[in-house]
């Protein structure tokens, strides 16, 4: 599975973008202090989930995983935590980057076909 180094390094942004996109959508959901909570909870809560359930022997993580599951439910799982990025940054006012970045997402997947096939057969 060769993906672009481009591509990769989109993803990467990408991911780092969908964990700020929960975080200001989770600052939105309440006031005063406790905004906080859920400012903080939701990407970290995505990163765990992130770091923690994926396919064995994927050739674009380490190939590790802490707890593997089925291709189909790690790419359901990319997919809500990337869109849900972007529609964090879309639900707070921040229309444009979050139509951008949900296009960005799209772009990525349309060019790691060869992935996509690979996480539907595990």
């Amino acid at each position: 599975m060769g993906n672009a180094w481009w591509n990769l390094t989109l993803r990467f942004l990408l991911e780092l973008a969908a964990l700020l996109g929960l975080g200001i959508w989770g600052w939105s959901l309440l006031d005063g202090l406790w905004r906080w909570i859920p400012a903080l909870a939701l990407p970290f809560i995505a990163a765990v989930l992130w770091g923690t359930f994926a396919v064995l022997d994927d050739p674009s993580r380490s190939g590790r995983a802490p707890v593997p599951v089925s291709g189909a439910v790690r790419l359901v799982l990319e997919l809500a935590i990337l869109f849900g990025g972007a529609a964090g940054f879309y639900l707070t006012g921040h229309t444009t980057i979050g139509i951008l970045a949900a296009m960005l997402v799209a772009v990525s997947y349309a060019f790691s076909l060869d992935r996509l096939g690979w996480l539907l057969r595990q």
